[in-house]
């Protein structure tokens, strides 16, 4: 039977999250976020997605998008349902998000974007916004506090809180460059 109640088979969406980010270094925040949105929203798997030209940050990226992609892949090995794509660091562009859906966008495939509220914030300076509006649901990861929608209206949105965790790349650059630990900072193999 299918869902209307009738007795063809209706093919059931396979339910993806795509998790984009520097990840300049990836960090337990981001690993907790991807997790937490996987089994909150009930998804088949959660992508990480290192952009391979972050070009809002140019200038500011300390690692390669190769490293960055290793780090991720580490940090997330062994961790079920959570995978990492190379595909904006193959693409060798600028990373933008509606150019990184509608590569991933297939029949019976769903879309969720997951983006922190500091990402929801910037969503007005993104390129293609429009485009990715329809491209997605918007996942709003949001730490105790934090509330964020998309900018402008009909963005189809679901909020995901998670546990406080006080953390950012930048911190973990500046401890690098310190001399400083970052044990539990980083996940333990990234």
């Amino acid at each position: 039977m299918n869902r209307s109640g009738g007795s063809s088979l209706t093919p059931v969406a396979e339910r993806i999250g795509v998790y984009g980010g520097t990840f300049d270094p990836i960090h337990v925040g981001h690993v907790a976020a991807a997790g937490a949105v996987l089994r909150t929203l009930g998804l088949d798997r959660v992508l990480l997605v290192p952009a391979g030209d972050p070009w809002q940050k140019r200038g500011r990226v300390v690692a390669t998008p190769e490293q960055r992609l290793e780090m991720a892949r580490l940090a997330v090995e062994g961790l079920d349902g959570v995978e990492v794509s190379d595909l904006e660091v193959r693409r060798g562009v600028a990373s933008v998000t509606a150019d990184t859906l509608e590569d991933l966008r297939a029949p019976e495939r769903e879309l969720f974007l997951i983006l922190g509220a500091d990402a929801v914030a910037n969503m007005g300076t993104w390129r293609r916004l429009d485009d990715t509006r329809a491209l997605a649901t918007i996942v709003v990861v949001e730490r105790e506090g934090e509330r964020a929608e998309p900018p402008g209206a009909d963005w189809r949105v679901e909020h995901v809180p998670i546990p406080r965790i006080d953390v950012s790349s930048t911190e973990i650059r500046d401890l690098i460059a310190a001399g400083e630990s970052i044990d539990g900072l980083v996940p333990p193999t990234a």
